[in-house]
């Protein structure tokens, strides 16, 4: 192979100094312009391109900052009403037949990381996997900052790696674990939304739908209970129909009530694509919403402008998630041993057609 020009190169052509080209590829303020033209068009006839990772190396950084995400990603569309997938190779699928197939909550917060990192001029990675603790500390070695999605990666995991560079994680409540968290007020704004259903539409008989198997959802539905308490109804110390989007046969509990007819008067449901999922489920039995039964979810997604009826939610500000994340790995870069930051971010009742409001504009 020939082998790639470098900088010694570049400033030879140039007729400058080495020092003279770094500056014009990191700091081309600095270089009058003039010199800094001879530069670049050396470096373009020499096919010269900088080596950050090299750069980064004499340095103790490697000027990138990394995004895990774990099973969130859906890999093919959703499955129907009826549990089974849809037919046919999911290459050959439309991607825009059902927005559900995409993991939006994951799209929003990582578009909010993107944007920022590109203001500042960093450099960004993204990475998936299983959640391995080896994955994990394998992108961690190629970052000078982490941030990390809800996942299955053990705590002493990132704990270990918070040790040597700063971590973020999202929606996981702080505790002390080394990490930076950014989390929003999940029991806030489920106390908001059944404060809306019982206060401004006077139903008194709700459900809560999904499985408690993230903090996240755990939260909500502590805040569903000291909502429908504090309203003087019975809470239920467990969901109405813990089902989890992930199981062959789902929503059991509500095919059944509704087929017996004995469904309660609202489905408050644990996120967007739970609700999606039973607005699909009560369109194919027939029951209308939000006449028979009202549904509601919780993240704010895009898909649920998109669903008739439009679905009424609870939005978390997933693109500031993403910004901030990115602003305190800035923060704290060369630094993870300091004091671990903790935000928490407000959220905010949408209100649409699926509990008998007008659709919003938001």
């Amino acid at each position: 192979m020939p082998r790639r020009p470098t900088v010694y190169d570049v400033a030879e052509r140039a007729g400058v100094s080495i020092a003279t080209v770094s500056f014009t590829f990191r700091q081309p303020e600095r270089v009058r312009e003039s010199t800094r033209a001879a530069v670049l068009v050396a470096a373009r006839e020499l096919g010269y391109v900088p080596n950050a990772s090299a750069r980064g190396l004499a340095h103790g950084r490697t000027g990138a900052l990394g995004l895990y995400s774990f099973d969130l990603m859906l890999a093919a569309p959703q499955q129907g009403a009826d549990g089974a997938a849809p037919a046919g190779d999911a290459d050959d699928l439309d991607p825009d037949a059902d927005p559900r197939a995409f993991p939006l909550y994951v799209d929003e917060v990582q578009r909010g990381y993107e944007l920022e990192c590109w203001q500042r001029g960093q450099a960004l990675l993204l990475s998936s996997g299983s959640g391995s603790g080896a994955s994990v500390t394998e992108v961690a070695g190629r970052v000078d900052g982490l941030a990390v999605f809800p996942g299955p990666t053990p705590v002493g995991t990132l704990e270990h790696v918070a040790r040597r560079i700063p971590v973020v994680a999202f929606s996981i409540p702080p505790v002390a674990d080394g990490l930076h968290h950014v989390t929003v007020d999940n029991r806030a704004g489920m106390r908001d939304l059944v404060g809306h259903l019982v206060g401004d539409h006077d139903l008194r008989d709700l459900g809560f739908v999904g499985r408690l198997t993230t903090p996240d959802y755990a939260e909500r539905f502590a805040g569903f209970r000291e909502a429908v308490a504090a309203a003087g109804l019975d809470a239920p110390a467990e969901p109405l129909d813990p089902t989890d989007l992930a199981e062959p046969h789902r929503f059991e509990v509500v095919a059944s009530l509704a087929a017996e007819d004995r469904l309660p008067r609202a489905l408050v449901c644990a996120s967007d694509q739970l609700a999606l999922a039973v607005l699909d489920l009560l369109a194919a039995r027939g029951v209308p919403v939000p006449e028979r039964v009202v549904v509601t979810g919780f993240d704010g997604i895009l898909a649920g402008r998109l669903a008739r009826p439009t679905l009424t939610t609870v939005r978390q500000p997933m693109a500031a998630m993403g910004r901030l994340a990115v602003q305190v790995l800035v923060r704290h870069a060369g630094a993870p041993a300091e004091e671990p930051e903790s935000h928490l971010l407000p959220v905010r009742v949408v209100r649409r057609e699926s509990c008998g409001c007008p659709p919003a504009l938001a």
